[in-house]
């Protein structure tokens, strides 16, 4: 089968529903439409730092629905409008958008990572779109490590994931997991030992699905501004700026 990849690393992102096998967004003020375009700017954000990695490619993945598409729709021609420089280039050369059918976030993750290694991609990073703060080297990070494992985990402090890497093809049969335990981390780590497989952990971060984590991200924003970085999470402080502003805030 003739390889459909530019690199041998890639970025998944996936695209979570609002209500997801044992998770929710749950932003107290931040309802209806104004959630879906916070949800946008996370999205548009987490693409551009996944095409700002260097050594790989960048895949989106969201469910086979009409409301969904049209929501995508609406991401993609923002981010191709918007889109700058290496990421511009990127954009063009390095990424692709993917559909899946709606099915539990275990099977989803387990056919987004089976279908990139049937492509030819030796290692997977998966991420999902609630986590816009992560940056591209995190990213680039993680991938480093997969070069020595086979997986990496990114722990949020609930004991779930912020991102899981898998080298070389499936070894573990991710949609086996009831990913609405709250010991899902551990019960998949555990997986892993049995199995006699190497893996290795990132620094713990945040998927942000709480008003607790929206003040962390506002805080890591500010942070990032006071280090000249202007690029990570410009989109979602956008959108936080004008609902502070419509929120009197």
């Amino acid at each position: 089968m003739p390889k459909k990849t530019n690199h041998d690393s890639v970025i998944a992102v996936c695209v979570q529903e609002p209500f997801e096998d044992g998770s929710k967004m749950d932003l107290g003020a931040i309802q209806g439409s104004d959630l879906k375009f916070l949800h946008q700017g996370f999205i548009a954000d987490t693409i551009s730092h996944a095409l700002s990695v260097e050594e790989a490619d960048t895949r989106l993945y969201y469910i086979d629905d009409a409301q969904r598409k049209k929501f995508m729709g609406i991401v993609l021609d923002y981010v191709k409008e918007h889109a700058e420089g290496d990421v511009a280039r990127a954009l063009k050369s390095k990424f692709s958008h993917h559909e899946l059918s709606k099915c539990r976030w275990g099977l989803r993750i387990e056919k987004v990572c089976d279908e990139c290694f049937k492509d030819g991609y030796q290692n997977v990073l998966v991420i999902g779109s609630r986590t816009p703060t992560v940056t591209p080297p995190m990213m680039q990070r993680a991938l480093r490590m997969l070069a020595e494992s086979d997986a990496v985990f990114g722990p949020t402090p609930e004991g779930r994931y912020y991102t899981i890497g898998l080298r070389g093809d499936s070894k573990i049969k991710l949609s086996e997991f009831d990913w609405k335990s709250p010991s899902i981390y551990s019960d998949v780590v555990a997986a892993f030992d049995k199995a006699g497989l190497a893996w290795a952990e990132l620094e713990i971060w945040y998927a942000v699905e709480t008003p607790d984590e929206i003040e962390l991200m506002v805080r890591d924003i500010n942070q990032y501004r006071f280090e000249d970085d202007d690029v990570t999470a410009r989109e979602t402080e956008a959108v936080m700026e004008r609902l502070l502003s419509k929120l009197g805030i």
